[in-house]
Parts: C-alpha cells; sequence; structure tokens
C-alpha cells in the first residue's frame, strides 16, 4: 500500500517520441545531453540556434511534448521541464556499394528512437536530496 501511495504524489510525465527518425543516433545525442534538465522553452531557444539536422528534429519532439501536455491541461505549462531526453539507435537500412576487383562494402543507413519527457520543475527537482538538511537539525 505504501508503494502506490509514494507512486501517486509524482505526476505523470508528458512524453512525445519520434521513433524511425532517419538520422543516427550517434548525431542526435550530443544535443540530447544539451537541453536534458532544462526548462521546454529555454530547450527550444538553444535548439533554434543549432545548426544540426538532429536539432530540427529535437526540437520538433519537444514542440510535440509541449502540445501533449497543454492537451492534458498541465498546469504551468511554462515550468516544464526536459528531465528525460533519451536517443536510441532503430533498425538500420543495408545497402551494398560495389567495389573494385569484384567486392561491396556494407553501408548501414541508421534510424533513431528519440524520446521527450517534460514534467513540472516540482517533481523533477523533488528526486534529488528531498530531506537532505533534515538529519542534523535535531541535534
Amino acid at each position: 500500500m505504501a508503494a502506490r501511495e509514494s507512486r501517486s504524489r509524482y505526476s505523470m510525465a508528458y512524453t512525445a517520441t519520434h521513433k524511425y527518425a532517419r538520422i543516427s543516433a550517434r548525431k542526435v545525442r550530443h544535443l540530447a545531453s544539451l537541453v536534458r534538465g532544462k526548462f521546454a522553452d529555454e530547450a527550444l531557444d538553444i535548439l533554434r540556434f543549432q545548426p544540426h539536422r538532429g536539432a530540427r528534429m529535437l526540437e520538433k519532439v519537444i514542440k510535440s511534448a509541449l502540445g501533449n501536455a497543454e492537451h492534458q491541461q498541465a498546469p504551468g505549462v511554462d515550468d516544464l521541464v526536459v528531465i528525460d531526453a533519451r536517443v536510441d539507435g532503430g533498425p538500420m537500412f543495408k545497402r551494398f556499394q560495389p567495389r573494385a576487383r569484384g567486392m561491396a562494402y556494407e553501408i548501414k543507413k541508421r534510424m533513431a528512437h528519440i524520446k521527450v519527457s517534460l514534467d513540472t520543475v516540482a517533481v523533477a527537482g523533488a528526486d534529488v536530496g528531498q530531506n537532505s538538511g533534515q538529519a542534523g537539525a535535531e541535534e
């Protein structure tokens, strides 16, 4: 019963995913680490000025997560924080490039799954040092 009570005090994160994005996950991961932990509007500002194609894709996923939060009537859409920005590798198209002497090199056209979760500031900060100063206060 205690597990249900502790689970209910956290709100549900608002997520959006872009599956099978035609870009290598390696190219988007460094952009995801730039925006992880930032406010959603700040993350959009950061991505807007990045000259990478993966930044446009990640920007669309964050906007979609914000739209999901608005649709579910999230309290304080302006206070949403990117709590999770994950880029996983997807399937690959495998193509062959003809080479000299009858050989062929394999070309892997990689895909990525981009997932972004947004939540409020109170929930994002609740996991980090919730009761950190109360143990020494009794002495």
